[in-house]
C-alpha cells in the first residue's frame, strides 16, 4: 500500500466544493499539498485550517482557463516544493442548462476547464514523475463519464473525456512507475453546485457524500486503484446496458426520473 506521509501533492479546485475535503484527507495523512483555485481568499481559509495537521501548504491562485496560468502552477509548485509526486485534477465547471441555452463562451471555458487542464497539467507533470520513476495522477471524472445526462452534455462529454484519456494513458505508461486513477462521483450532497439546488435525486440515482469522495480518492492513492465508483447504488450495471442497448439505457434513463430531475433542477 503507498504511503501518503510526506508526499507532495498538486489539488486543483482547493477553495471549494469537495476540494477542502479532499485536502483535509490528505493532510490527515502527512501529505504536503499545493492549493490551487482561482479565489486566493478561499484557498487562505482552506490553507489555515489545515495547519493543525503539522503538514505544509502552499497557496497558488489560478485561473486554469489559461495556459500561461498553468505552465506557471507548476513552475511555482517545484519551485517551492522540488517535487510533485500525487496531481489530483480535481477542479471543474458544473456547466448546465440546455445547449442552445448556454453562451459559447461558457461552453468553451466548461472544456477547456474540465479536459484541457488536466491534459495540460499532466503533460507538464509527467517529465517530472518519469524521471523520478514514481507518482501518481488522479482525475475527478463523473457518473456522467458513464451515462451522459441531458442538460449537462458538454459537462459530461467533458469528464467522459477525461476518463477515456486517462485510460488511454495509463496503458502507454504502465510499468514507469506513474499510476493512474479516475474517481467517478454521483450527484455531491452539501457542498457545490447540486446541493445549493437542494434537491433529492431520484432513488435509482443515487448520491454520495464529500467525505465519501474524499475517501476514494485517498483509497485511489494508497491501493493504486485504477476506477472508483462514488455512488448509493453503484449503478454498474446500468452502464453496462447502456454499451450493449444505447435504446434500452435512454428508456431506463428515462423511466427513473433521471431525465426530469436534470429537467426540474436547472429550471426548465
Amino acid at each position: 500500500m503507498a504511503q501518503l506521509s510526506g508526499k507532495h501533492v498538486l489539488l486543483t479546485g482547493a477553495s471549494r466544493g469537495v476540494g477542502p475535503v479532499i485536502a483535509e484527507a490528505l493532510a490527515r495523512r502527512g501529505a504536503h499539498i499545493a492549493l490551487a483555485a482561482r479565489s486566493e481568499e478561499g484557498l487562505r481559509n482552506v490553507s489555515k485550517a489545515l495547519s493543525e495537521f503539522g503538514v505544509r501548504t502552499i497557496v497558488v491562485p489560478v485561473d486554469l482557463a489559461q495556459a500561461a496560468q498553468r505552465q506557471g502552477l507548476v513552475s511555482s509548485v517545484l519551485k517551492q516544493f522540488g517535487s510533485i509526486d500525487i496531481l489530483i485534477n480535481n477542479a471543474g465547471l458544473e456547466t448546465e442548462g440546455s445547449y442552445l441555452g448556454l453562451p459559447w463562451e461558457a461552453i468553451d471555458e466548461t472544456i477547456e476547464v474540465n479536459l484541457v487542464a488536466p491534459m495540460a497539467l499532466t503533460y507538464l507533470v509527467l517529465p517530472h514523475m518519469l524521471r523520478q520513476k514514481t507518482g501518481h495522477i488522479v482525475n475527478m471524472a463523473s457518473m456522467g463519464a458513464k451515462s451522459g445526462g441531458p442538460y449537462g452534455a458538454t459537462y459530461c462529454g467533458t469528464k467522459a473525456g477525461l476518463a477515456e484519456w486517462t485510460r488511454g494513458l495509463r496503458l502507454e505508461l504502465a510499468d514507469t512507475g506513474v499510476h493512474f486513477s479516475t474517481i467517478f462521483p454521483g450527484y455531491i450532497t452539501q457542498v457545490g453546485m447540486f446541493a445549493r439546488f437542494g434537491m433529492t435525486p431520484p432513488l435509482m440515482v443515487g448520491s454520495c457524500t464529500p467525505s465519501q469522495v474524499a475517501q476514494a480518492v485517498v483509497d485511489a492513492i494508497a491501493r493504486q486503484r485504477l476506477e472508483v465508483i462514488v455512488n448509493s447504488p453503484p449503478l454498474r450495471w446500468v452502464f453496462v446496458l447502456n454499451e450493449v442497448a444505447p435504446s434500452l439505457g435512454d428508456w431506463l434513463m428515462r423511466r427513473s426520473g433521471a431525465v426530469d430531475f436534470q429537467r426540474r433542477k436547472v429550471g426548465l
